[in-house]
């Protein structure tokens, strides 16, 4: 690695975000200084963005580049392809990471214990239906959990580009629980040569509760039936009705 090469990429899916994207950015950046001498390369993957989202993320410092797929798989791809560190985190635009976040994740991997991980993650608020329907992805992710062995965090992902390369990266056949699929992946990698996925004991990302407050509370125990579709990972108008076409 060239001296001038960042330690860390952050990775940002970003489609119409223009709201949320400089407290992201400003997220990472704290983090960063709090990581040094470690340096921080942050792009931000545009995505059939209609509003300032590239523009606002351009002035906070970050590289953009644009990918106009329906497909988050691709989208996380395109931004982690054109990374040039050797630490890859990846980030929603909607989240705030926690300030010793990357520091935590340096740790985690240089210890040679991980191969990756995850983050815990709080919402930025807190409501009986929001509770219900975290019980509900629970009672959907537990039997994927049991088939695969392995009950895994996700929220902020982080691995070695080396990694992701050798379990060729997101799977751009699924249009949703990709995110899954991959730590599902990134373990079995690591089982293979003796290390574990992991998730930072003290640090968390802090995400907006927006799709609760677009489609309510209780959206997913009133709608199973959309919620065991999005569990499929292939269904696309379940996908685009809640991820893609949303906003």
């Amino acid at each position: 690695m060239k001296i001038n090469d960042p330690a860390f990429s952050v990775v940002i899916p970003a489609h119409n975000e223009e709201k949320y994207i400089s407290r992201c950015i400003a997220g990472i950046k704290r983090a960063a200084h709090y990581a040094k001498p470690a340096a921080v390369e942050i792009i931000v993957v545009a995505n059939r963005c209609t509003d300032r989202t590239a523009e606002i993320a351009e002035k906070y410092g970050a590289k953009v580049i644009v990918n106009d797929e329906k497909c988050l798989s691709a989208i996380r791809n395109a931004g982690i392809h054109a990374a040039s560190g050797t630490i890859i985190v990846t980030i929603d635009a909607n989240s705030v990471m926690s300030k010793y976040s990357l520091c935590e994740t340096k740790e985690c991997l240089e210890s040679g214990k991980y191969i990756g991980g995850g983050s815990p993650m709080r919402f930025d608020r807190m409501s009986v239906g929001i509770l219900c329907s975290a019980a509900a992805v629970a009672v959907h992710l537990l039997p994927i959990m049991i088939q695969n062995k392995a009950a895994l965090s996700g929220g902020m992902f982080w691995f070695y580009k080396q990694a992701f390369l050798e379990i060729g990266g997101f799977d751009e056949g699924l249009v949703s629980l990709e995110d899954m699929d991959f730590a599902f992946r990134l373990n079995a990698l690591g089982k293979s040569c003796h290390q574990k996925f992991g998730s930072l004991k003290h640090s968390y990302i802090i995400t907006s509760s927006r799709k609760f407050d677009e489609f309510g509370d209780f959206y997913l125990i009133k709608n199973m039936k959309m919620t065991k579709r999005l569990f499929t990972g292939r269904d696309r108008e379940a996908a685009d009705a809640f991820y893609y076409d949303c906003r």
